[in-house]
């Protein structure tokens, strides 16, 4: 039986229930300010531990055991050692597959059948891809004339950009942490993670894969806290950090743009999105249904690339609706261990409040709930978690607040539309590009579609579907930069140009 199918223990009996702790230069640390918060598992409300804040001090000894690293040993190593110990390490999250899952399921509250075939999978397979793609990099090189006919070569040399500040979300904490953490160490480069304060457990997990992989103290740092006035803005702030990675909202992004500019230092941002999902009369009804089914609720819809807007062709418009209906009312909330589940709760009470906010918003401004709107009624010990229904609305306004900002909870709004020309309209009339998904039989259509859309990413008859090969970035207010494959080679690396005269 493989870890993907064994049968799996209550998460109240799990050992991944305990105090999380900094994880600089090698070795846990409770730290120095004296702060700790209580971090709460949103399934049922439970204490899950204590979570050290940090401050200036240990970012600042995060920083700088990151870049004695640098110039220590492993800024000493060749790939192919840096290779042999990341490969450990990418064996060592799957050989402790389960203590990886039960904590990431602990601090989020997802269905351990979407993390045990998702999340934790891809933090290994981000460490072993981007590896691969370090060691296939080329370099280019340019023959150029000269005026005594002697000629020069041209060629580019790429190095490790530095010190590698990782400022990652909630929503898929290993899986967006080691998306930038794999390739910056592949890369050479050292990283100073700053995990969201929600979900503090597997950046801290990680950190005991480090050391009993043998990477070098210093190489990988976690501090945790809070983002203004705690380690979040401390580190962005920080003399010593050579570049800014973030995935979160297009505010904070926009505020951690200030601060680095302050040193000019290039930042890679993922931001917020209000994706659309087009729906053509053509389409395999069925799969279009599957599809947004995921696009819209999967994660409890808490995913940056989801659909919260739907545009279907009047002709299937209401079959549409009511099977998407009849799908959400179908889904099981229930336990993160039980394999029935289909939908988990919110990340926090705090998100929750957000989230209801916006279906309370929805009724004001005239949109009709077809299904959901509120908070179920759950059992038990259930009653103290984040749960929320899934819900969809229809009939809202194209300026209401339910359509044109992002709620990052399991909902959407759907709308008839006519023709090609009014969909992409519609479609590209927001401040984001993130995504968008395209379901339609109509080859030379979704061609079509596909290249007018203002997003970074656009699935046809699919939503999700990732060659971690590819660029993977925003458009707009959804982001700047690509990562992915040898498009992360752009913000991880430096280029030298080494012109010789021959």
């Amino acid at each position: 039986m493989n870890a993907l199918s064994q049968p799996r223990r209550p998460l109240a009996e799990s050992s991944a229930r305990r105090d999380a702790a900094h994880f600089i230069n090698g070795e846990f640390t409770q730290g120095t300010t004296g702060k700790f918060y209580d971090n709460f598992c949103p399934v049922d409300g439970s204490r899950i531990g204590s979570v050290p804040e940090g401050g200036k001090a240990e970012i600042d000894a995060a920083v700088k055991a990151a870049r004695a690293a640098m110039e220590g040993p492993w800024g000493q190593m060749t790939l192919n050692e840096r290779a042999a110990l990341l490969n450990k390490v990418a064996a060592e999250i799957n050989r402790r597959f389960d203590e990886f899952l039960e904590a990431e399921c602990l601090d989020t509250g997802k269905p351990m059948s979407l993390a045990s075939h998702i999340d934790i999978p891809r933090g290994a397979a981000n460490f072993t891809m981007f590896i691969d793609v370090a060691k296939t990099v080329s370099s280019e090189c340019f023959p150029m004339d000269t005026p005594d006919g002697k000629g020069a070569l041209n060629y580019g040399l790429r190095r490790p950009r530095g010190v590698i500040a990782v400022i990652s979300p909630w929503n898929l904490p290993l899986l967006l942490m080691t998306w930038k953490v794999g390739p910056a160490l592949a890369l050479g480069n050292t990283v100073v993670v700053k995990p969201s304060e929600a979900t503090p457990l597997t950046a801290t997990l990680l950190g005991e894969v480090m050391n009993t992989c043998g990477v070098p103290k210093g190489v990988y740092n976690v501090v945790h806290g809070f983002g203004g006035n705690s380690a979040g803005e401390f580190l962005t702030q920080h003399p010593g950090v050579n570049g800014i990675t973030f995935t979160g909202s297009t505010r904070s992004g926009e505020m951690l743009m200030r601060e680095a500019a302050r040193g000019v230092r290039p930042v890679s941002l993922e931001l917020g999105g209000k994706n659309p999902g087009i729906v053509f009369a053509d389409a395999d009804m069925d799969k279009a249904i599957e599809g947004t089914m995921r696009s819209a609720f999967a994660n409890c819809g808490q995913v940056c690339l989801g659909t919260e807007r739907v545009y279907v062709q009047r002709p299937i418009f209401d079959e549409f609706v009511a099977r998407l209906k009849a799908g959400a009312e179908g889904l099981k909330l229930g336990r993160p261990e039980d394999p029935t589940t289909g939908i988990g709760p919110l990340v926090s009470d705090t998100h929750r409040k957000k989230v209801l906010s916006y279906y309370a918003k929805a009724v004001e401004q005239g949109a009709t709930v077809v299904t959901g709107g509120g908070i179920p009624d759950m059992p038990g010990d259930l009653a103290g978690g984040a749960w929320i229904q899934p819900t969809i609305w229809t009939g809202a306004a194209d300026d209401a607040a339910i359509v044109t900002e992002e709620i990052f909870g399991p909902c959407c709004h759907i709308r008839p539309f006519d023709t090609e020309e009014e969909v992409i309209k519609l479609a590209n009339g927001t401040p984001y590009g993130l995504a968008a998904a395209v379901w339609t039989e109509n080859l030379s259509r979704a061609h079509r579609v596909a290249s007018k859309l203002e997003v970074g990413i656009c699935w046809v008859n699919s939503w999700f579907l990732r060659d971690l090969r590819t660029a993977f970035g925003g458009a707009k207010a959804s982001g700047i930069g690509r990562e992915g494959g040898v498009h992360s080679l752009e913000f991880y690396t430096e280029m030298t140009n080494v012109c010789v005269k021959l």
